[in-house]
Order: C-alpha cells, then structure tokens, then sequence
C-alpha cells in the first residue's frame, strides 16, 4: 500500500471547521452541562401531552419533590400569590406539625458527591407561621452524610415580600451516590421555598459540569452552534426558545417545557411518556452558552428563529408582513448587539450588568433551524427579509441557511438553487454557508465520501448535524459502535477533501444522559456521577485535533481492496486525487498539513476486517520525520464503550518508523510527520 504525495496541488482550509452542535435533547442541559443538581429546583414543572399541532401541558410544581420520613405531620403546597420572581411565580408552602417534618428532591438519579468535594447550596425562604432553625443534609440509607443548620428569619418584612437568601457550603467526609437532598423543620410551624439549589462548587464558570465541559474541551473545538436543533423553533411558537428571556437573574428566566418531553408520544401510550416533564430551568442561558465558547476557544454560532415553528411538529407561523414577524428579525439585530455591542448600546450594555464588559466576538449567525421551502411556510421570504435586514447593519455578519432535513429530497435541491441564485443577484454575502443534515446508515457514508467533490465552490456548507446510524440495534444506548465511528471518519477524510466547500461540521446530537435519553447515537454518554467517550467522540477529537489549514492531493496505491464480505480481491485500484471512486467499505484516506507547526497528518482509516501491511508515502522533494501515531481501534466493529467499560474502543498514541507501516484492521489511524 502506497501513498504519493502531490505537494504541487494544495488548497487552504478552514482550520477551525471542526466544531460542536450543543442542543438540550437527553437532558443535555439540566442534568447535564448545566451543573444544577435540584431537579425542578423552582417549582414550575410542566407534565406535556399531546402530538403535532395538538399539544398542551398541565401544571405539575411538586414533580421531583416529596414528604420524606414521616408523612403523617406534613404537608407540601404548591402555591402562587407573592413570589421571588413574577416570571416563575410559584412555590413550596410547607406546612409541618410536628418537629423534625421533611421533604425531599429526587435529583435525578439521586445525589453524588465526591468525598471532601465543596458544594454550594442556596435557596430562598419565608417564614410565614415559623420561629426557629432548617436543616439541609444529604442522606444515604438514613445515614446523615452531611448537613447544615440555618437559622430562619420570622415573618418580620426584613427583606422584599420578606423573602431571605440563604447560602452556604456543604462537604462530605466519603463518597456517596444516589442520596437524598433533605430539607427538615426543626419546629412545628409553616415556612414556603423557592428557587432550592445545589451545584458542585468545582463547576467551570460556575455553571458547567467539570467532567463534561473537560470532554467539550479536549475536543478543541473550531465553533459551537447552540442552543438547537428542534428547540429553536419549538414544537409550538410559545414553545420555541426566547433569548432575550435567558438575560437576566436565573429566578427572572422563564421556565419552558422541553419540545423534547414529547418525542416518544404516540396513540398506544395516550400521548404521554416517561420524559413528560423534561423541562428548560434557562441555567444555560444565552449569555452561558457565550461563556462556554468563551472558555472553549472556539467561536459562537447561534441558531434562531424565523416564526416558523418545526415544521415537523406543528403548523404554526407568523406571517411575514406582520408586527409580530418584525419581533423575530428585532431579535437578531438585538443578539449581535448584545454580543458585539460596546458598553455604550442597550444590549451591550446588558451584556456589561451581567458581568462580561468585553465583546463576545460574533461573527456568524444562523438563520433558522432545519426549515424548508413550503408555500404556506415561505422560508425563503423569510431568509431574505433576515439578511436584509442584518446586513443593513452589520455587513460582515456571516449567515448560515437552511437547507432541511435530509440531502436527496426536491426541498434540498431547491434550497440550494434559491441560494446560489442570491449568492449572484443579491449579494455575495447573501449567504455564507448552507446548513445540511444527515443522520444515515454506514453504507450510506461509505459510497458517498466524494459527495462534495462535485459542488459548486461559490457557496458553503455546513454540515451542521450527522451521524452514523446502525441499523437492526433498537436500544438507544447501544448505538455508538466501533462501526459507526469508522463510517463517519471515513466520510470525514471526503470533508477534508473537499474543506475547501465544507466551511464547518459538527456531530450531532453531542450529549446523553443515561436512562434519559430520546435520541441515539450520542456523542458524549453520562449519569449523576461519570461519563464516558464514544469512539465517535474519538473520530471527532482525531479530526479536529488534526485538522490542518491546507489540503495536499495524493494517490493511494494498493494491490488488494478488501471487500464487505471480507474476501481479498486480486485486483490493483488506484484513487486518484484522494477520489474514493470504490464504493464498498475498505481504505480511506486524507492528507492535510498544518502551515504554523510544519506537521503534515495523513489520516487512514481501515473498514475491513483485515490489517494492512506495508504502508509506504511517497513524498517526493517533501521530507517527512516521523514523530507519533494515533490509533483508534478494537477487535470488532461491533465493540462499543460503557459506564462500566469506557476503554474497549481506545484511542492510543504510539511511535512509529516512516516504512512499512501496519494499518490494523477497524482502525483510524492519524501518522503525525513534521516537513521540510
């Protein structure tokens, strides 16, 4: 197997182009990244039914809370009338008469801390009928783990609606999983509750999940695009997400039911399942997401609305030629400001009050999510009236448009023509990057790694959510296989190919949480307590770690191509120009170089069943030096990581000499070489 290198033909790419889609589908926000242990910690949950065009919600704020111990003595209210907040304006009225009365939060899975760890806990409090002392603890099996003893203020107006801010620490002396957040009356009395919280004191910025956000971070991402998906547009207009909302005190951010808490709905469970109240507490607000890309070096990329609601899910719109329509379009100039605006605009200003004087740095922007052309929907007279707009006032604004949900049907065509037309009418900046979507079997990744080969260059792409998806495993947590990962990073040497049109691209969905998940394959899978990466985390962290900034051509040479059925063929195939012309699984490849380390990175990967001996390069006047390898590899295709097992597919790094190199079989393989 021989690959000769043509360092004559190069192209520069974007070196920033791998990135993340961050959208809060499998509680990938609260009980998530967002670091919030109290699960409905402000009493608004929401119990949502129903199916497309026809959903509604009932009001459910004791979910995740409860009597704890004896119940006989007790009673929980939920209860509206003089709140901290008139944005979630209910409340916990607990009323005890006897001493020692609890109650308790569920958490999720239950309470983990790590021993010795500290952990911030807050709450709001109101004595109505109450002289005395609350205790928080943490308990395990009726053993008291940790606590702390506060003493209330009585009914006296010593505060506004004569609501008290109570905050403290607590550590625990072990380690313990699956506990009990308590709240215990230590009189006889009635005292309400709002906004009860608990986050790990280690928690990045004060909001992130550590473990998670260090995977997010390992990545070395290019660009975020959040916070959706789906939840941009909302299964109902009310629905959708609102930014402006998120800017503010977290007790002034309004809770939304979840577009997610209704995905398994169907006739056979009456329209409600188990995720019924999967709801957004807005921890992870706009300004948070900003913080994240901010913290992960890697630019912002938000998606927002056009007054179409998903086009899946509902029938709801406002009509372009309506005050309302203008709202939406407001919004966006009023994000760029917020993002980008000196202290001395309203919204930069905002941005200042909540603590970031510094400019965020925007410089793209995504023009709705996943819409298509319909005549009822009108998207492209909505797109059109969005980059009018926007570009009215800030010309050098990238916008990202839609173009659907899949890369086959008459929608995508017609989006693409409507774009490319523009491009030449209107502008050149009419449209930076076109967003396409494709979650699709391996086979599908395999036969189309030269899908970009033949697009027009005058126009971008974005391949802003993708994933493998195996076909005959219906467990949702079994998905993410050795097999889909060397699919998608096969597909990723034709991206590299042609990064010269593919500006950005980014995985989707990007988290999971375990026994809370309603989409599958995930990138990042997790609990109360661990997670673990998936190999196509590790595809992911070998593409964008070695991305490169210019593509070099070369031709891979091999004597046996190795077909599906794991036969060799006694033929001789040459792919010219990096053109994977053979449509069956077998070799792949990509060559990029990065001009500021002088590293050049040949990326292999092997989907037979078969090692490879005897990889050669041929350089020409280009001199290589070997200095490491990548390896991501296992015995089957089949192999999967767990909680219990999170090594089974392993990324490894191992020297190497320049000849001969073996290519094991189920591998991705990344030979780093330092030129001259």
């Amino acid at each position: 197997m021989n690959i000769t290198i043509k360092p004559e033909n190069k192209r520069k790419i974007n070196p920033k182009r791998i990135g993340l889609f961050f959208e809060d589908i499998n509680y990938a926000a609260d009980g998530g990244l967002y670091a919030q242990m109290i699960e409905n910690f402000n009493f608004e949950s929401i119990d949502c039914y129903g199916d497309k065009a026809d959903y509604y919600t009932t009001y459910d704020g004791g979910y995740a809370w409860k009597l704890y111990g004896d119940k006989k003595y007790a009673k929980m209210q939920y209860v509206m009338g003089s709140p901290v907040a008139t944005e979630n304006p209910h409340y916990l009225r607990f009323t005890a008469d006897q001493k020692g009365s609890s109650f308790s939060n569920q958490a999720y899975d239950g309470i983990f801390m790590e021993a010795n760890e500290s952990y911030r806990i807050s709450l709001y409090a109101r004595s109505v009928l109450y002289h005395g002392s609350i205790t928080v603890s943490i308990r395990k099996n009726n053993e008291v783990i940790a606590q702390k003893e506060i003493e209330l203020l009585d009914g006296v107006a010593k505060e506004e609606k004569n609501w008290k801010k109570y905050e403290f620490h607590i550590t625990a002396p072990k380690l313990v999983e699956g506990a009990d957040f308590v709240i215990t009356l230590n009189e006889i009395g009635c005292v309400e509750f709002d906004f009860i919280s608990m986050l790990p004191q280690n928690a990045v910025c004060g909001v992130f999940r550590k473990d998670l956000f260090e995977a997010l971070k390992d990545l070395k991402p290019g660009f975020m695009r959040f916070p959706g998906g789906c939840i941009v547009e909302g299964n109902t207009l009310d629905n959708r997400y609102r930014f402006k909302d998120t800017l503010h005190p977290i007790e002034h951010r309004k809770f939304n039911w979840n577009r997610w808490a209704v995905h398994f709905n169907k006739e056979e469970n009456d329209y409600h399942n188990q995720f019924s109240h999967y709801g957004q507490t807005m921890g992870l607000g706009y300004y948070e997401y900003f913080l994240l890309c901010e913290a992960l070096e890697c630019d912002p990329l938000p998606v927002l609305s056009v007054g179409l609601a998903c086009q899946f899910q509902s029938f709801e719109k406002v009509a372009c030629d309506t005050k309302e329509f203008e709202e939406f379009i407001q919004d966006a100039l009023n994000l760029i400001e917020f993002a980008n605006g000196d202290e001395t605009t309203y919204w930069g200003n905002v941005r200042k009050e909540m603590g970031h004087t510094k400019t965020f740095g925007l410089k793209m922007i995504g023009i709705g999510n996943e819409q298509w052309e319909t005549k009822e929907a009108g998207f492209f007279e909505r797109y059109y009236a969005f980059e009018a707009r926007i570009h009215e006032v800030c010309p050098d604004i990238k916008l990202i448009g839609s173009a659907g949900p899949d890369v086959s049907s008459k929608n995508y065509q017609a989006a693409w023509d409507f774009y490319r037309t523009k491009q030449k009418e209107v502008a050149d900046n009419f449209v930076f990057a076109v967003d396409e979507h494709y979650y699709v079997p391996p086979k599908w990744l395999y036969e189309n790694v030269g899908f970009y080969d033949a697009y027009p260059r005058d126009v971008k792409v974005f391949a802003g959510e993708y994933a493998a998806h195996i076909e005959g495993v219906e467990d949702i947590e079994h998905k993410n296989t050795l097999e889909a990962a060397l699919a998608e990073a096969a597909f990723l040497t034709g991206l590299d190919r042609n990064a010269d049109v593919v500006e950005l691209a980014s995985y989707a969905p990007l988290f999971a949480r375990i026994g809370y998940t309603q989409w599958g394959p995930d990138m990042i899978w997790f609990n109360g307590d661990k997670s673990y990466l998936t190999p196509s985390y590790y595809v992911q962290y070998l593409f964008s770690h070695f991305a490169g900034d210019t593509f070099i051509d070369s031709n891979l040479l091999t004597k046996k191509i190795l077909d599906t059925d794991e036969k060799e063929a006694d033929i001789q195939k040459e792919f010219l120009d990096s053109k994977q012309e053979d449509t069956k699984p077998g070799l792949y490849h990509s060559l990029v170089m990065d001009s500021e380390k002088k590293e050049l990175y040949c990326k292999i990967v092997n989907a037979t069943a078969q090692d490879v001996d005897g990889l050669t390069i041929d350089c020409g006047k280009l001199i290589l030096n070997p200095k490491t390898m990548w390896i991501l590899t296992s015995e089957h295709k089949t192999d999967e990581n767990t909680l219990d097992n999170p090594s089974v597919v392993a990324l490894k790094e191992v020297s190497f000499v320049g000849e001969n190199i073996k290519i094991p079989k189920n591998s991705v393989l990344v030979l780093v070489y330092s030129c001259s």
